[in-house]
Order: structure tokens, then sequence, then C-alpha cells
């Protein structure tokens, strides 16, 4: 097998991806999707290094990137970007410099004090950040940097989650593919065993591909397809269709190298484009 950037250019144009990203990259260390805007901020950011990180390629000049991130850890800065920022130094290899930053997490995400993120801001999937999303992020970010939860910070966190059980899957109104994901991983990452969810095969949409966000429902979005097939890896499931899911990821790549979110509609942007390739690097194995 060759490199995962020739394995993943099997299937979507690599090269176009590479390009779209380099050009949105800015010389304080930071990314923003729009290429001529010098907005820089920590979610391009983050997708950029993790983009980077999942092609095995080095991030363009690493140390104004460590820099960046490290510099948008501020108390005003939303819990979710403070965590993507703590999981983009780990990945860089300044995890040292991530773990200088945790107690300001815990200024904002206190389980024990049975404070679930304070001032949530801004969110990656919702608008406004649920304190499900941003329990996911803290945990994934805290375990990527090597931090343990002690005991009752593990019991406050299950206990939190499990709140948001509704049927065979995890929601607030209803079970979706993302939360259900979210909540799935949580406890996994804490160290319990949740029983498997039917929820991600529900949504799986064959032959034509992807992922719904609710179960027999349509048509197929980007971000319930990388959550559902995430989901079906942390179970130890396979997906039915993989042909069926990199041609839809295929059909969402624009003339700019960058992924949109639908068949339908939708502009490039750094999150669509990370969580595309990572969806067929995720069934390259089974085509």
């Amino acid at each position: 097998m060759g490199s995962k950037l020739e394995e993943i250019g099997r299937y979507v144009e690599i090269g176009k991806v590479l390009d779209y990203v380099e050009k949105r990259r800015h010389d304080d260390g930071g990314y923003c999707f729009v290429s001529v805007l010098d907005d820089t901020n920590v979610n391009d950011t983050y997708y950029a290094v993790k983009l980077y990180n999942l092609l095995g390629l080095e991030v363009p000049e690493k140390e104004k990137t460590i820099e960046f991130l490290s510099k948008a850890i501020q108390p005003q800065t939303a819990v979710v970007a403070i965590a993507m920022a703590l999981e983009g130094l780990s990945i860089l290899g300044a995890r040292d410099i991530a773990r200088e930053h945790v107690d300001i997490v815990f200024t904002k995400y206190n389980p024990i004090e049975g404070r679930f993120a304070v001032g949530l801001g801004g969110s990656e999937e919702f608008g406004t950040a649920t304190p499900l999303e941003a329990t996911y992020w803290v945990v994934k970010a805290l375990k990527a940097i090597g931090y343990r939860f002690s005991n009752e910070e593990r019991d406050a966190i299950r206990r939190f989650v499990m709140r948001f059980r509704n049927g065979n899957g995890y929601g607030v109104k209803q079970p979706t593919t993302t939360m259900t994901y979210q909540a799935l991983y949580t406890l996994n990452a804490l160290g319990y065993r949740p029983p498997k969810s039917p929820h991600f095969r529900n949504c799986e949409l064959c032959p034509m591909g992807g992922f719904t966000e609710v179960p027999y429902s349509l048509p197929s979005y980007l971000e319930p397809t990388f959550y559902g097939i995430r989901g079906l890896e942390l179970q130890g499931e396979t997906p039915t269709c993989p042909e069926g899911h990199v041609r839809f990821i295929r059909r969402l790549q624009n003339p700019n190298g960058g992924f949109r979110r639908s068949l339908e509609l939708g502009i490039s942007n750094f999150q669509n484009t990370y969580r595309a390739l990572a969806v067929v690097d995720s069934v390259l194995r089974f085509l």
C-alpha cells in the first residue's frame, strides 16, 4: 500500500485540495477558509493541521502555527475552540505547551461542580454549542494531551452524557448521528463500554451513499456521514456500501479543491474538506 496521499488521491483530486489549503495560510501561522480575508481563526487552523496530519504531511512553517494556536487560548475563547487548539498543539508535537493551558479549560468546564461549559460560544455543529458537544471536544482534547480525569470527574461526565440517552441513540429532542457519536466517543474515551447503537446503521443510505442525521430520512449530508462512519468504527462495525460513500464524497468536491456539505449546495470550507478526506480514508480498506 502506498502513502495516504497516494491512496486518497485515487478517489479525489488531492492536488487541488492541497492547493486550496495552502492558498489560505497566512503569515501569522493561522488559516482562513476565505482566502481573501486575513481573518485567521482556530477552527480553520485546527482543520488544516488535521488535514495535513491525515495525509502524512508536515504542516508548513509549523512553529508559526504552534505559536498561533497557543496565543489563541485566552479566557474569552469559547471552550470548543480551546479544545481544538489543545488537540492541534498535540498533533504538532507541542503537547507540553498544550498542557500549560489546561487550567483555563476548567474555568469553563468543571464536571465535578456540574458546569458543563460556561459561556459556550461558537459551535462546530449547531451555531451555539450544546454542553454535550462541548463535553466531546474537551474529552477528546484532554485525551490527546495525556490528561487523566479523576474517577470523580469520569463519573460526573458519564452521568451527564447519559442524560442525553434517547431511545437507540443520543440527542436532545430525538437521537441524531452527530450527538450519538459524540456521546459514545466520550463514554469510550473515559473507559466505559456502552452497548452498541443501531442508530448509525439506520442512517446509512445505500447504494447512493452517505448518512443522514436521523434514521430513514433524506438526503445525505457530509457531517452525519463523517460521524456515521466514525460511529461504525467505534462499534467495530463496517459500512454496508463503502463504494457508495466514496461516490458521494467525490461529488462534493468543488472546483476550488475544497468540499461542500451536500450535493445540492454549499461552499467549500476546511471542516468539510477534512471530513470528506477522513471518510475516504476510513473506507479505503473496504474497497
